[in-house]
């Protein structure tokens, strides 16, 4: 147990480990956010594609000015704790692919494409990079450093939330294969659009 609590205070690897890990939670929780995005659909579409194309709006301004030393309310206290350190003095573009990989999958694809896309986005991308991150030990070659634990993660979360949207396990392992393998990339915040974009055409033509 003493062992656990020492991984996650740092000191096994380190006090710039910890705060990795720090930067990445509160990245991901961001992430993990992006799964409201099917509810609020089922409400209103318009509305929600709305919301998201004005939170880009809003947050490129914000970023904007953050950059040129004006930080806009609660918005650039959040986008700096959450830089990673190859994000420092530059325009932290994640927020924009995230939501517009979203929006994307909205506009696209019919249900339940759609809602797959944005799980696989919310729960495939988010969660693998955190347990990559943070237990990740065995490095797949050619993904730019991910991890074989955190491609596993993107697996099983979007074989899981597809099989809930449909019920269909032959086809939800196909889409969490398709999913893994565009996840693996080494695309960096590039993933946020490519992931959904690629996951939701292909669940397009299965679940047709």
């Amino acid at each position: 147990m003493e062992q656990i609590v020492a991984v996650f205070l740092g000191t096994r690897k380190g006090p710039s480990w910890a705060t990795e890990i720090r930067t990445e939670l509160i990245r991901k929780s961001i992430h993990l956010l992006i799964a409201l995005v099917p509810t609020l659909a089922t409400w209103n579409l318009g509305f929600t594609i709305a919301l998201l194309g004005s939170g880009i709006i809003v947050y490129a301004y914000a970023e904007t000015a953050r950059l040129k030393g004006y930080e806009i309310a609660v918005i650039s206290r959040v986008t700096a704790m959450a830089a990673r350190k190859r994000d420092t003095g530059k325009f932290v573009l994640g927020p924009v692919t995230l939501g517009l990989g979203a929006m994307l999958s909205l506009l696209f694809f019919p249900e339940p494409a759609a809602s797959i896309a944005i799980y696989a986005l919310a729960f495939g991308d988010g969660l693998s990079s955190l347990v990559g991150r943070t237990f990740g030990s065995v490095r797949l070659p050619f993904t730019g450093g991910k991890s074989l634990e955190g491609s596993l993660t993107c697996f099983l979360a979007v074989l899981s939330s597809s099989y809930a949207l449909t019920g269909d396990t032959g086809r939800s392992v196909a889409v969490a294969f398709v999913a893994t393998v565009v996840e693996a990339a080494p695309t960096k915040d590039l993933d946020n659009v490519l992931l959904p974009v690629v996951v939701g055409a292909v669940a397009a033509l299965l679940f047709r």
